[in-house]
């Protein structure tokens, strides 16, 4: 397994999670398979710049926990946050 696999998958589990757990909205089938085909491209690109493709892989999961991705549902941690306070 490519070093970039893990974040990129986990990537796509909490914007899935985030989505239809935490905000109550249908599953969107697009993110697990965005998710599988960015997670090869991922592996790919490990082949040409290792470096720069783990850290990019670890940045986009940063990045999805602070950055609304569909204006209508909050970001994880918003919605982390919110569920938390009750």
């Amino acid at each position: 397994m490519a070093d970039s696999t893990g974040p990129i998958i986990a990537v796509g589990a909490i914007t899935l999670a985030n989505r239809s757990l935490l905000n109550s909205q249908p599953i969107d089938w697009r993110v697990p398979i965005a998710t599988g085909i960015a997670a090869g491209f991922f592996a790919l690109a490990e082949k040409g710049w290792h470096d720069g493709a783990v850290a990019f892989a670890w940045l986009s999961l940063v990045t999805v926990l602070f950055v609304r991705l569909d204006p209508k549902v909050p970001a994880p941690t918003e919605s982390l946050v919110k569920w938390m306070k009750g």
